[in-house]
């Protein structure tokens, strides 16, 4: 099957508004509210469920230790050759058969220590933004369902899957084989990386060269990877853009910050447009009021039938 898919309008696309307590909010289907103060749609909340700034990993909150030892470990552990060992051992695929929507309920154990904004189970947020951006967007459901599994790698941390600890699992991605750019988070971590004493690794570029493409680029092991590959070698038939989504949506020095673009080929630039769109609602729907999963689950359901095989090797 065949998903042709448009360029973005990179503006959201909500009118339907209804009236509480003198101020506008999106009311979606499952009871999730998006509050909104203008017409022209989604807008994004100021400050997290802690109070503070969304991706604020210097605040002062319960978590910000958590969340700091957290990046320590992972910049420290994460080496190219650590991520060549986990693509191998994950390619295997034989870690379960189960179903997209089997996947999504087991969600429900996990709780991402790397998060300085939210400690909800999972599946909550998988919710919160496919149901906003289904809102926004109500014509490309193939972006409704890379919403609902974008995380679904993050079963990775659970028993049957390894299990595999935080720092290789959850978190910020970033490239392995080339310089650490200053714009990840909690960068000094990176001087006691092996990889930082690679003198082959020390450039800008490192091993890569402008425009080879990320598929060509060896970044950090994580749910994001092994959901892509999850999702390619079951024989998905989500667009492109979505896999791009899947892939790179904890890329933040990237998508946010602009750093490794010279790395991107003409179909990553095309993408990042796509991720870009993704990117608010993963960020900004994180949420205290619950969607309704009964309620939203035969619609996803329809949509798994669509772009996926009934069950997957995991």
């Amino acid at each position: 099957m065949t998903v042709i898919v448009s360029q973005p309008t990179l503006e959201s696309r909500v009118d339907d508004h209804k009236q509480r307590d003198g101020c506008e909010e999106l009311v979606l289907d499952g009871g999730f509210v998006v509050p909104a103060t203008n017409p022209s749609g989604f807008e994004a909340p100021q400050n997290n469920f802690y109070g503070n700034s969304f991706r604020d990993y210097y605040a002062q909150t319960e978590r910000q230790k958590t969340v700091e030892e957290f990046y320590r470990q992972q910049h420290i552990n994460q080496t190219y050759d650590f991520v060549k060992n986990m693509r191998e051992e994950y390619a295997k695929l034989d870690k379960a058969v189960m179903s997209i929507w089997e996947c999504c309920e087991l969600l429900n154990k996990v709780v991402d220590e790397s998060d300085p904004d939210l400690d909800e189970p999972q599946i909550q947020h998988l919710l919160q933004s496919a149901e906003a951006i289904r809102k926004d967007y109500p014509d490309e459901d193939w972006l409704h369902l890379t919403a609902l599994i974008h995380d679904l790698g993050k079963v990775l941390l659970l028993p049957e899957f390894g299990p595999l600890p935080q720092w290789a699992v959850v978190g910020d991605t970033f490239p392995l084989g080339c310089a650490f750019d200053e714009s990840n988070v909690h960068h000094k971590y990176f001087k006691e990386n092996p990889d930082s004493k690679n003198p082959a690794y020390a450039t800008k570029n490192g091993i890569y060269q402008d425009g080879c493409g990320l598929e060509n680029v060896m970044i950090s092991w994580g749910h994001d990877d092994y959901m892509y590959l999850v999702a390619k070698e079951n024989g998905t038939t989500l667009p492109y853009a979505g896999l791009f989504i899947v892939r790179f949506h904890s890329f933040y020095p990237l998508h946010k910050h602009g750093a490794y673009a010279q790395l991107m080929n003409e179909q990553d630039k095309e993408s990042l447009k796509w991720l870009h769109v993704f990117n608010k609602y993963d960020l900004y729907s994180k949420s205290k009021v619950h969607v309704d999963v009964e309620e939203v689950k035969p619609y996803y359901q329809s949509l798994i039938k669509k772009y996926f095989p009934e069950k997957l090797r995991w």
